[in-house]
């Protein structure tokens, strides 16, 4: 890495992109998006929160290099992944006369990224965006990859596709302006990379939490460039999720049950449950003999010194029974011919998937949680 900013190259081809990741990058974002322009100006979708802290810098970036831009902002949080905002998105971007070479924006955490990048997917059958993520969560995880959506009430991102953006822009010194909650919810994503296939990165993590939790770019610049580095390894190898990059939900079969049952509100944030689900499938694999007891308990004690919750009994307010967390996880996406896809693991950094999982041992563990 040469300074403070690194680049992880996603080799999909004629699609392929860089990740751009350090501190300071948005204040660079002309010169690094102005190369991809065919005409001198794009338009930026953002959200409220964001747009006060960090529009003025990009839009005066992209002013340094002759780019004129114009922006949409959208309320905050995740009730705007949905149909309303997206047809508002979509008319503003026809509205702003962008045609298929030209370049949208997305400036913001994962709620943008994604209805943003299912817009740019859809509009004139597809045209190029940019990913600028201004939350750990976005740049560790919903940024690469090419996965874009929006909810349904039946659940979230039932309704998206695959497309990939032109740059992903990943400026660790936004990050300072994150809530604590917010930050540490996007290490959950961060920690499970680790988790699923590379110990000596957790082992790193667990010996630099003071320093990730202090927020020191350089510790987080080598966090998120690691993550990115495995989940573009990972969408490498499996780009549409048919085998290996199910890898990358390890804990999201508990996290979505969860967030189901907490009415996807802000008593349970995704990255919270991605950290609660990691725990869940530790101890289930742990209670199957797949990996050593110790794990699940090593793996708690690393949450609990990150200040994050840990377990089903952290959720603040009721939960349905563990039979009523089952049946929300039968809801998943990945469920297969009515068999819940788990991702197990035989030790730390050693996750697989498998639908071989009992029934039973499952309800053991989710009662066992809900009792704290």
């Amino acid at each position: 890495m040469t300074g403070m900013t690194g680049t992880v190259h996603v080799a999909l081809g004629d699609r392929a992109y860089d990740v751009r990741i350090g501190a300071g990058l948005l204040a660079q974002a002309g010169a690094e998006i102005a190369p991809l322009l065919h005409r001198k100006r794009v338009a930026i979708v953002t959200d409220a929160t964001v747009a006060s802290h960090h529009l003025a810098t990009l839009q005066g970036a992209l002013e340094a290099e002759g780019v004129s831009s114009e922006a949409l902002t959208l309320p905050a949080g995740e009730s705007t992944k949905c149909w309303a905002q997206l047809e508002r998105v979509t008319e503003w971007l026809l509205a702003q006369k962008v045609e298929r070479r030209d370049v949208v924006v997305a400036l913001g955490g994962g709620v943008i990224g994604d209805l943003v990048g299912f817009a740019a997917a859809i509009l004139r059958r597809g045209v190029r965006f940019v990913q600028v993520p201004t939350s750990l969560l976005a740049q560790v995880d919903s940024s690469v990859g090419g996965k874009t959506g929006i909810n349904s009430p039946a659940g979230k991102n039932l309704i998206g596709a695959f497309h990939q953006p032109s740059l992903v822009l990943a400026d660790i010194a936004v990050l300072g302006t994150l809530t604590q909650r917010d930050f540490l919810a996007g290490y959950g994503e961060v920690v499970k990379y680790g988790l699923l296939g590379d110990a000596a990165f957790f082992d790193w993590l667990e010996a630099n939490a003071d320093a990730i939790t202090g927020r020191d770019r350089e510790a987080l610049t080598y966090a998120v460039t690691r993550s990115v580095e495995m989940k573009a390894d990972i969408v490498v190898r499996d780009e549409t999720e048919q085998g290996d990059r199910a890898l990358l939900n390890l804990g999201h079969t508990f996290c979505h049950a969860l967030e189901a049952a907490t009415g996807y509100s802000d008593r349970l944030l995704h990255g919270e449950g991605v950290a609660i689900g990691c725990t869940l499938a530790f101890e289930v694999s742990s209670r199957l003999g797949l990996c050593p007891q110790e794990d699940p308990s090593r793996l708690r004690a690393h949450l609990s010194r990150m200040g994050m919750k840990t377990d089903l009994a952290d959720i603040p307010g009721d939960l349905p029974d563990a039979e009523g967390l089952f049946e929300l996880m039968g809801q998943d996406k990945k469920v297969v011919d009515g068999a819940i896809g788990f991702i197990m693991a035989r030790g730390i950094g050693q996750a697989f998937v498998t639908r071989d999982v009992p029934r039973d041992v499952v309800l053991d563990v989710l009662r066992e949680g809900l009792s704290g």
